[in-house]
């Protein structure tokens, strides 16, 4: 039966039928907090080969109390917290422990609204919080630099240890996916006090932004049975915040030797969410899942990168892919629906990133009969 009523009234009434998705004001807790970090736990064994390093890798994760700090570093880290009390930390669920060294995933759907009420734990580091992707103010754009701004818009711009400030950030429509992106893409945060210093230190995190309606309440996209979020990164150690005290700490007989350039090289650490050779676990999915990754880069000039999956292929904007091209500060969605089970190889192509550890595995699990 043909309606009588005009085509836009009819658009109109399914539109309060249906309904619009509904905002919501997210409001996370997040601490700066110093962390002994182990870039490869599974030292003495190389997951990779499931041998003993070569010479050439011990380089990198072998300490010798005179001119190598070796794999672990003192390094800071964003941390979650349950609320503003920051007494209980909240846990990180068993699907986001890949992580690793980056703070939680910070995520919202277009039309929302983000609150982040950062604190600083540590000692004596200056630290701030600024987003990518999303709308804000000047008082929480978290970057320190004159910008013709006083008074509260510059509390944002500089945390010291004890004090805290909340961050707002609105998520119109630009934060979020495109017409031709999935339906979720990923930004980055980090400490913009001193840019470089903050981030070699450890001071970054992801955002994920999903189309209106996408993110459900349980926390989980439509549609997207695992998400993983990875960034490669050449850790300068030589640059953080907390050299003095690696020094200090793991190899006092290199205090005077900050221009030996054998010294310098070793504190490079060629990393996946702050592990390197193969020790990044927790990558895991099944045969016919619907896969999400996300994909980051931060650095200098060597951060050049080219993640490699081997085993199974990736859709990015409608090109079909098994390699990405990275930039220093860049980020990538794409998706994966595997049909080849086994343990994979995943890893920067680079040929000197992957001889300085840029690699891991991801595992998928035959289909459940």
């Amino acid at each position: 039966m043909r309606s009588n009523l005009p085509a836009r009234l009819v658009l109109l009434l399914l539109s309060l039928a249906i309904g619009p998705a509904t905002a919501a004001t997210r409001h996370y807790y997040l601490a700066a907090e110093e962390i002994l970090w182990d870039y490869a736990p599974s030292y003495p064994v190389n997951p990779m080969h499931n041998g003993p390093f070569t010479d050439a890798e011990k380089t990198f994760v072998e300490g010798n109390k005179t001119d190598r700090i070796g794999r672990q570093y003192y390094k800071a880290h964003y941390v979650e917290y349950t609320d503003a009390s920051f007494t209980q930390v909240k846990p990180r669920p068993p699907e986001w422990q890949h992580l690793g060294i980056l703070g939680p995933v910070i995520r919202a759907n277009v039309g929302d609204t983000l609150k982040v009420t950062l604190k600083n734990h540590t000692a004596s580091l200056p630290i701030s919080l600024h987003p990518h992707g999303v709308f804000y103010l000047k008082n929480s754009e978290g970057t320190h630099y004159e910008d013709g701004t006083s008074g509260q818009d510059k509390l944002d711009d500089e945390i010291q240890p004890g004090a805290s400030h909340t961050y707002t950030w609105e998520v119109p429509e630009r934060s979020g996916p495109g017409p031709h992106d999935p339906s979720s893409i990923v930004w980055l945060y980090h400490s913009h006090v001193n840019e470089v210093a903050d981030t070699n230190t450890g001071l970054i995190g992801p955002i994920i932004i999903s189309r209106r309606g996408e993110l459900q309440p349980n926390g989980r996209l439509k549609g997207i049975d695992r998400e993983f979020v990875v960034l490669f990164t050449v850790f300068d150690e030589n640059k953080s915040l907390l050299l003095d005290k690696n020094i200090q700490s793991f190899a006092p007989a290199a205090a005077d030797k900050q221009e030996d350039e054998a010294f310098v090289e070793s504190n490079l650490m060629h990393s996946m969410n702050g592990y390197v050779y193969t020790n990044l676990a927790g990558i895991s999915m099944t045969v016919g899942e619907n896969v999400r990754w996300y994909q980051l880069a931060l650095g200098t000039e060597v951060d050049l990168h080219t993640p490699h999956w081997h085993g199974n292929t990736l859709m990015e904007t409608g090109r079909r892919v098994d390699v990405l091209n990275l930039l220093p500060g860049t980020h990538i969605t794409v998706d994966m629906r595997p049909d080849n089970p086994g343990i994979w190889m995943y890893h920067c192509h680079v040929n000197d990133h992957i001889d300085a550890g840029m690699m891991a595995n991801y595992e998928v699990k035959p289909r459940r009969k």
